[in-house]
Protein backbone atom coordinates (compact mmCIF):
# COMPACT_ATOMS: atom_id res chain seq x y z
CA UNK A 1 0.00 0.00 0.00
CA UNK A 2 1.32 3.82 -0.65
CA UNK A 3 0.36 6.41 1.79
CA UNK A 4 0.91 10.07 1.17
CA UNK A 5 3.13 11.82 3.74
CA UNK A 6 2.02 14.30 6.00
CA UNK A 7 3.27 16.97 3.87
CA UNK A 8 1.60 15.66 0.89
CA UNK A 9 -1.79 15.37 2.28
CA UNK A 10 -1.18 19.10 4.07
CA UNK A 11 -0.91 20.46 0.09
CA UNK A 12 -3.25 18.39 -0.98
CA UNK A 13 -6.16 19.59 1.21
CA UNK A 14 -4.28 23.27 0.70
CA UNK A 15 -4.12 23.18 -2.94
CA UNK A 16 -8.32 21.44 -3.40
CA UNK A 17 -9.74 23.21 -1.07
CA UNK A 18 -7.82 26.34 0.34
CA UNK A 19 -6.91 28.19 -2.79
CA UNK A 20 -3.29 27.26 -2.36
CA UNK A 21 -0.64 26.70 -5.25
CA UNK A 22 0.07 23.05 -5.02
CA UNK A 23 3.74 23.04 -4.61
CA UNK A 24 5.93 20.62 -6.89
CA UNK A 25 9.64 19.66 -5.34
CA UNK A 26 11.46 21.95 -3.36
CA UNK A 27 11.50 24.30 -6.95
CA UNK A 28 9.30 27.48 -7.54
CA UNK A 29 6.56 25.58 -9.89
CA UNK A 30 3.40 25.48 -8.63
CA UNK A 31 -0.12 24.50 -10.28
CA UNK A 32 -2.81 27.12 -9.51
CA UNK A 33 -5.63 26.40 -7.47
CA UNK A 34 -9.25 26.31 -8.22
CA UNK A 35 -11.37 29.19 -6.85
CA UNK A 36 -14.52 27.42 -5.57
CA UNK A 37 -15.26 23.39 -5.29
CA UNK A 38 -19.10 22.15 -5.41
CA UNK A 39 -20.27 19.96 -2.91
CA UNK A 40 -22.99 17.42 -3.78
CA UNK A 41 -25.10 15.04 -1.82
CA UNK A 42 -25.90 11.33 -2.50
CA UNK A 43 -28.25 9.21 -2.00
CA UNK A 44 -26.09 6.33 -3.08
CA UNK A 45 -22.52 6.44 -2.00
CA UNK A 46 -19.55 6.97 -4.36
CA UNK A 47 -17.02 4.93 -4.57
CA UNK A 48 -12.78 4.96 -6.17
CA UNK A 49 -14.45 3.35 -8.93
CA UNK A 50 -18.30 4.32 -9.32
CA UNK A 51 -19.98 7.74 -9.70
CA UNK A 52 -22.74 7.36 -6.88
CA UNK A 53 -26.07 8.63 -7.45
CA UNK A 54 -26.08 12.36 -6.61
CA UNK A 55 -29.49 13.60 -5.62
CA UNK A 56 -31.33 15.11 -8.30
CA UNK A 57 -34.75 17.14 -8.54
CA UNK A 58 -36.98 18.76 -6.54
CA UNK A 59 -35.14 22.60 -6.87
CA UNK A 60 -31.61 20.07 -5.66
CA UNK A 61 -28.65 21.79 -6.60
CA UNK A 62 -24.51 21.38 -5.36
CA UNK A 63 -23.42 24.01 -2.73
CA UNK A 64 -20.54 26.21 -4.52
CA UNK A 65 -18.07 27.09 -1.47
CA UNK A 66 -15.37 29.54 -2.55
CA UNK A 67 -11.67 28.02 -2.11
CA UNK A 68 -9.86 29.69 0.68
CA UNK A 69 -8.43 28.97 4.46
CA UNK A 70 -11.02 31.06 6.07
CA UNK A 71 -13.70 28.41 4.43
CA UNK A 72 -11.67 25.40 5.03
CA UNK A 73 -10.08 24.27 8.12
CA UNK A 74 -6.12 23.21 7.83
CA UNK A 75 -4.93 19.99 9.42
CA UNK A 76 -4.00 20.76 12.63
CA UNK A 77 -7.76 21.44 13.59
CA UNK A 78 -11.49 22.34 12.94
CA UNK A 79 -12.02 25.93 12.64
CA UNK A 80 -7.86 26.91 12.28
CA UNK A 81 -7.40 29.50 9.25
CA UNK A 82 -3.52 29.26 8.77
CA UNK A 83 -1.82 26.79 5.59
CA UNK A 84 -2.06 23.27 7.36
CA UNK A 85 0.72 21.59 9.60
CA UNK A 86 -1.58 18.41 11.06
CA UNK A 87 -0.74 15.37 10.78
CA UNK A 88 -4.35 14.27 10.62
CA UNK A 89 -5.08 14.35 6.67
CA UNK A 90 -8.27 16.13 7.48
CA UNK A 91 -10.19 18.76 6.87
CA UNK A 92 -13.33 20.22 7.82
CA UNK A 93 -15.97 23.46 6.46
CA UNK A 94 -15.30 26.57 8.76
CA UNK A 95 -18.57 27.95 6.89
CA UNK A 96 -22.11 26.80 7.10
CA UNK A 97 -22.42 24.73 3.23
CA UNK A 98 -26.15 25.20 2.33
CA UNK A 99 -28.02 23.88 -0.18
CA UNK A 100 -31.71 24.95 -1.69
CA UNK A 101 -34.56 23.91 -0.22
CA UNK A 102 -36.36 21.04 -1.43
CA UNK A 103 -39.24 20.97 -3.45
CA UNK A 104 -40.24 17.57 -3.48
CA UNK A 105 -38.53 14.59 -1.55
CA UNK A 106 -34.50 14.18 -2.00
CA UNK A 107 -34.48 10.64 -0.29
CA UNK A 108 -31.97 9.22 2.09
CA UNK A 109 -28.73 11.27 2.11
CA UNK A 110 -25.53 8.61 2.65
CA UNK A 111 -22.73 10.80 1.35
CA UNK A 112 -21.28 13.95 0.88
CA UNK A 113 -18.83 14.59 -2.36
CA UNK A 114 -16.40 17.38 -3.63
CA UNK A 115 -16.49 18.25 -7.09
CA UNK A 116 -14.49 20.48 -9.36
CA UNK A 117 -15.88 23.04 -11.73
CA UNK A 118 -16.32 20.39 -14.47
CA UNK A 119 -18.14 18.33 -12.18
CA UNK A 120 -15.56 15.50 -11.47
CA UNK A 121 -15.79 13.85 -8.61
CA UNK A 122 -12.71 14.38 -6.25
CA UNK A 123 -13.22 12.97 -2.96
CA UNK A 124 -16.43 11.76 -1.07
CA UNK A 125 -17.46 11.13 2.45
CA UNK A 126 -19.98 8.87 3.97
CA UNK A 127 -21.57 10.96 6.33
CA UNK A 128 -21.79 10.44 10.42
CA UNK A 129 -25.82 9.93 9.90
CA UNK A 130 -28.06 9.75 7.25
CA UNK A 131 -30.51 12.25 7.02
CA UNK A 132 -33.43 12.14 4.81
CA UNK A 133 -34.92 14.91 3.58
CA UNK A 134 -38.31 15.55 2.29
CA UNK A 135 -40.60 18.24 0.48
CA UNK A 136 -41.32 21.00 3.05
CA UNK A 137 -37.79 20.31 5.36
CA UNK A 138 -35.73 23.55 5.44
CA UNK A 139 -32.89 23.74 3.75
CA UNK A 140 -30.13 21.09 4.48
CA UNK A 141 -27.24 22.57 5.91
CA UNK A 142 -24.09 21.37 7.26
CA UNK A 143 -22.84 23.56 10.02
CA UNK A 144 -19.00 24.82 10.65
CA UNK A 145 -17.09 21.85 11.30
CA UNK A 146 -19.68 19.21 10.12
CA UNK A 147 -18.41 18.52 6.88
CA UNK A 148 -15.31 15.92 7.32
CA UNK A 149 -12.82 15.04 4.60
CA UNK A 150 -10.05 12.71 5.24
CA UNK A 151 -6.91 12.51 3.05
CA UNK A 152 -5.93 8.71 3.60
Amino acid sequence: MTALTNTMENRMVDHLLRGQPLVVGSSTSTWGAAPSISVALYTVAPTDSTPGTEVAGGSYARATVASSLANWSGTQGAGTTAVSSGTSGETSNNISVTFPVPTADWGVVVAAGLLDSAGVLLAYSALGAVTTILLGDPAPEFAAGTLVFKLS
